[in-house]
């Protein structure tokens, strides 16, 4: 694979001190690529979790027909399948505890998860629930889930979150605020990668999970956190080379069988990066964004991206600098930070270019309700204690307004 132009100089080589730093890095146990993949499914699930399952997945999946090929392959393996079809986006508390009684009344022996980060991140939940050993109530923040949990399959159906390679479930508490449950484990036994199952995804979806997918490397590269690590910035960087080199294509030509294999092992390679070397200002100010006005998440990262790396270039440049080229090779001309600069504007002109909208007064978002944006997002320390500048309340309205 070629490298996106970035020379051995330009990047990141750990230093005799940080080599030293110590650091955890936990992935999904096994990772299955390739197209047509999915017709393993029924195999392994009668090798690794039984003849009882639990689907997870949500009304547009079913729509699509992939549900009911899904189907079709586990009952051709002799197993019985209880399914669960209500997920939606942003999924509620309510959605999580249905699908887990759903699991427990019909005795599930394991979950499988098929579609996008919501089916993915309650297929997790479920998981970790229906055991009935931990509340949901008692498990959100870093490190509160211990399990055990059912034996976990998951299958994307985008390119974008990377879930079935992170410890992460994000679920919408309340009317419009949003909790994370971070625990190894949420792992997945398998994640099932078939890039055809990406083919029929809209232009503006492509778009949209792309770009979040970016944003997960880029923000893993930069990190502020102590377990940022080589082995995590070593795979942002590869999955910032495939998915630039891809991601206009697959918005313009959804068949393109290597543009969609790019996109997928991208965004699986990111959701790597970022499972271990957590994401910051970005995912905090989107957030607010999808809570309130339902968003759908890669666009929110995508509205308020260029805005917070130009916040952080302030004091905190040079991460930008070094993987400017890898998404766009000509950038390897420039320097410091008029290299990181030039990228900002390069990736607002890439989400514009996808068709994506330019800016919060394009979604129709009142100026008067980004204080309360601001506020909101202050709630993501989770999220923001890992940013490579600190931000406060008053800089968040600030990037908001540059953003609207």
């Amino acid at each position: 694979m070629r490298h996106g132009g970035a020379s051995r100089d330009r990047r990141r080589a750990p230093g005799r001190e940080e080599s030293l730093n110590p650091f955890v890095f936990n992935t999904s146990r096994s990772i299955e690529f390739g197209a047509g993949t999915l017709n393993r499914l029924g195999t392994l699930v009668r090798e690794r979790i039984g003849e009882r399952v639990m689907l997870v997945t949500d009304p547009g999946m079913v729509a699509t027909g992939m549900v009911e090929r899904a189907l079709s392959i586990l009952g051709n393996a002799g197993v019985e399948v209880s399914l669960f079809k209500d997920v939606m986006a942003d999924p509620p508390e309510s959605v999580v505890l249905a699908a887990t009684q759903a699991a427990r009344d019909a005795g599930a022996q394991g979950v499988v998860g098929l579609g996008g980060g919501s089916s993915l991140d309650v297929a997790k939940l479920v998981a970790l629930l229906a055991q009935g050993a931990e509340q949901l109530k008692d498990v959100y923040g870093v490190g509160k889930a211990k399990g055990p949990r059912l034996p976990l399959i998951l299958i994307p159906t985008t390119s974008g979150t990377g879930s079935e390679v992170t410890p992460i479930s994000i679920v919408t508490t309340g009317t419009n605020e949003k909790m994370g449950v971070v625990s190894p484990v949420l792992l997945p036994d398998i994640a099932l990668l078939d890039p055809e199952l990406t083919y029929g995804l809209p232009p503006h979806i492509t778009a949209a999970t792309g770009i979040d997918a970016m944003v997960h490397a880029i923000e893993a590269y930069a990190s502020a956190s102590p377990n940022n690590n080589p082995v995590s910035r070593i795979l942002a960087t590869q999955a910032l080379t495939l998915m630039g080199r891809s991601l206009l294509t697959a918005v313009k030509d959804g068949r393109n069988a290597e543009a969609r294999a790019d996109m997928l092992i991208g965004s699986m390679l990111a959701g790597q990066a970022f499972a271990n070397s957590p994401v910051a200002a970005v995912h905090a100010l989107a957030y607010p964004l999808g809570g309130h006005f339902h968003i759908p998440h890669g666009l929110s990262n995508a509205l308020v991206l260029p805005h917070v790396l130009r916040f952080n270039m302030v004091t905190a440049h040079q991460p930008y600098a070094e993987i400017a080229p890898y998404v766009f090779p000509d950038l390897a001309a420039l320097e410091g930070q008029a290299r990181a600069s030039a990228f900002c504007d390069r990736l607002a002109e890439l989400s514009l270019a996808c068709g994506l909208q330019p800016n919060l007064r394009a979604m129709n978002i009142p100026e008067d309700i980004l204080p309360k944006l601001a506020s909101d997002a202050m709630n993501q320390t989770r999220l923001l204690v890992n940013n490579p500048r600190p931000v406060t309340e008053a800089d968040a309205l600030a990037i908001y307004r540059a953003a609207w």
